[in-house]
Formats: C-alpha cells, sequence, structure tokens
C-alpha cells in the first residue's frame, strides 16, 4: 500500500509506503487488550514554521480517551489484590471519561458498574455509560467535584462496593510510568524532544509521565497547564483533605480558587493526591494558565486545520502548546496530549456554532443541480 505524506523534514509533499505498527493488525483476545500504543502525529498548520510540535492522540483508545489506561489499571490492581471479587460491583465518581472507560472494562470483566456525576457534565456521557451497561447516579452541579465524590464514597460504605479512586490509587500515575511514559520515548529515541505539556484531572499522566521523562531525559521541560477560570495550582494554595484512615487524600473541601469552566476532564474543584505527588516531586518548570473560550477555538481548529477531532481538554493543551512555541527556540520540539475525542462534547459549547440544519451557503450548493431539493 501507499499513501502521500509530507517528508521528514515537513516540507513540501512525496509518496512514502504506508506504515501500519504490528500492533494494530494483531488480534485480540478481548477490547481491554486494545487500550494503549496511542499514535503521535505533527501539527503542520497550526504549529509555527520555527517550531516542530506534535500530539499524542489518546482517543485512539478503544472508548476513546486517556482514562481506558486508567480504568484498566484500576481493575487490574484490585483484581490482583483481591478487593474486587468475581461479580462485584465497582462505584466511582466521574466527569464522564473515567466511567466510560471503567463501564468498558467492567463489562467485559462481568462487573456491575455504578457512576456519580456531576449535573453540569455533557449528557452524552451518562448515555455512553447506560449504553455499557452502568447505572449512573447524578449529583447536583453546584457540589462539583466533590459533591460526586462524597456521594461515591456513601454509596461504596452503604452496599460494600469497590470504590475505585481514580483521585487517589496509586495504580493511576503507576499504570502511566509502565504504559504511556514509555510509548513517548520510544517514540522520540533519537529524536529532538524539548517540550512536553499536559494539563490535569487526576494528575495521573502529569505523574507517571512525567517522572519517567525526567528520569530518562531530564533536559525535557515539562509545562503544566491548568484553566485560567481554576487556577488551583497557580494560587498556591493548599488542598484540604480527609485524614480518616483509608479515605487516602480524598478532599475535604472544594479548593477555594476553583469557578466553574468548560474545560470538562480538567481540574475538579480539588486537587488530586495523584496530582499532588507529581507537585511534590517538582516535575513541571512551568505553570501556564489557558482560557476556556480559547481551548475551545482550538480544539475547533485542530479540526478544521488538523483533521484531529478532539475535546475541549485537547483544544487546551494545544493552546498551552503554541504558547509555548511563541517563546521556544527555533527547531524546537514540542509534545502535547490529546486527552479525548469530540464526540463526547456534542451538547457543550465546543458545538454551539455547529447547526444540524443547512446553512445559506450548504442550500446554494443544494440548489445548483435539480434533484434531491430540500424545501
Amino acid at each position: 500500500m501507499w499513501a502521500t505524506a509530507r517528508s521528514a523534514s515537513g516540507l513540501g509533499r512525496g509518496v512514502r509506503p504506508l506504515s501500519v505498527s504490528a500492533a494494530r493488525l494483531a488480534i485480540y483476545e478481548d477490547i481491554t487488550q486494545t487500550i494503549g500504543r496511542t499514535p503521535v502525529v505533527r501539527i503542520n498548520k497550526l504549529a509555527p514554521a520555527t517550531v516542530n510540535i506534535y500530539a499524542k492522540l489518546e482517543y485512539f483508545n478503544p472508548l476513546g480517551s486517556v482514562k481506558d489506561r486508567l480504568a484498566l489499571a484500576i481493575i487490574d490492581q484490585a483484581e490482583r489484590s483481591g478487593a474486587l471479587k468475581p461479580g462485584g460491583t465497582v462505584v466511582e465518581a466521574t466527569s464522564g471519561n473515567t466511567g466510560i472507560a471503567l463501564a468498558m472494562v467492567c463489562a467485559q470483566r462481568g462487573y456491575k458498574f455504578v457512576a456519580t456525576m456531576a449535573a453540569s457534565f455533557s449528557v452524552e456521557r451518562r448515555k455512553i455509560m447506560r449504553m455499557m451497561g452502568a447505572k449512573v447516579i447524578i449529583t447536583p452541579a453546584p457540589l462539583g467535584g466533590t459533591g460526586m465524590v462524597l456521594k461515591a464514597e456513601e454509596l461504596a460504605e452503604k452496599h460494600g462496593w469497590f470504590l475505585a479512586r481514580q483521585f487517589e490509587t496509586s495504580a493511576n500515575a503507576a499504570f502511566h510510568a509502565q504504559t504511556t511514559g514509555p510509548e513517548i520515548l520510544s517514540d522520540f529515541a533519537g529524536r529532538s524532544l524539548d517540550y512536553w505539556v499536559t494539563g490535569y484531572g487526576t494528575g495521573g499522566t502529569y505523574s507517571g509521565v512525567g517522572k519517567m521523562i525526567k528520569q530518562a531525559r531530564p533536559e525535557v521541560k515539562i509545562i503544566l497547564s491548568e484553566p485560567k477560570a481554576a487556577p488551583l495550582v497557580t494560587s498556591g494554595t493548599p488542598q484540604e483533605r480527609k485524614e480518616v484512615l483509608g479515605l487516602f487524600g480524598a478532599p475535604k473541601v472544594g479548593h477555594p480558587s476553583w469557578t466553574p469552566h468548560p474545560i470538562q476532564g480538567w481540574t475538579p474543584n480539588f486537587i488530586p493526591s495523584v496530582a499532588q505527588e507529581g507537585l511534590d516531586m517538582k516535575l513541571h518548570e512551568e505553570l501556564l494558565l489557558v482560557d476556556g473560550a480559547d481551548a475551545i477555538k482550538t480544539a475547533s481548529a485542530l479540526a478544521k486545520e488538523e483533521g484531529i477531532f478532539c475535546g475541549i481538554s485537547g483544544g487546551a493543551t494545544m493552546r498551552t502548546a503554541l504558547d509555548v512555541a511563541e517563546k521556544a527556540p527555533a527547531g524546537s520540539t514540542i509534545l502535547c496530549m490529546i486527552p479525548d475525542t469530540a464526540e463526547r462534547y456534542l451538547s457543550t459549547p465546543l458545538f454551539a456554532s455547529i447547526d444540524a440544519d443547512m446553512d445559506e451557503e450548504e442550500v446554494q450548493i443544494s440548489k445548483s443541480t435539480a434533484s434531491a431539493i430540500l424545501e
């Protein structure tokens, strides 16, 4: 097979053999084996001419987000430890992606899954989880992330269910250190890599990948990003945590610097313990704020100009990478993370300007020929 593609320098176009990794041609025993090994793709139009920008597209995971890795890590660890028994029930607080991923893994492994999710998150996330057999318990939007976490804790205690604890579990960052980090290091082996850019939700990607990059290539500058409307880490105000045995540093109250923002999956209304691990290790060189409207605009530009169909969090990370590129030395290479697919955001502001009906230009195109004209 042959495909037309940019030359290695990114200048001009040429013809080269179409390369497909052996992993993507393999036969798998179940859907969970397809998690990971996501591609890194060059940004050709949005990137400045003097800087190389790449994106790791985590929406190539089977259920469309980086959280597929986390869900597999949590269930695998619970099975090994005996905390999750055959036919058991898993419960977790989620903004959507982790819940969807857990619904997938639980469906495959034969567990029941109950998600708790704040009412502010997109309705399509609820439907996807329910499509996969999960039960979704909606908590009041004003209570934010801490409200849905509290509900999950209560349900676990009441019914004896296994609580996944994505924001506190050691399996989170560890799995990224074992998979995502080595993937990046392998992809850039023998190549320059000057900056790695990521946001944080649970903090697993930041802490796990960041640790591996710093160990293997300490010269790489790690750039962490968070919403301008929710500058939790930027504020310098510590997160209050529960100290009751067994709660693993769960939030006691919402962080005072948090306000609502449209970057779903990023920065709940508290600093997760997993993220705090990376902060305590001082993994990042710089922390940048990104505006929600700019994140949406950049996600739209990625779709229209690069064919990269990502969510608002991907737009936020790319916007941060572009900000880094403006100040980076010529010839620098920047890698950023794209956490999920835009299909997760159909009812959000990302699609507010996208109509289902034809616009005037489309009507005129339709009328340019005689057949099948919609009146």
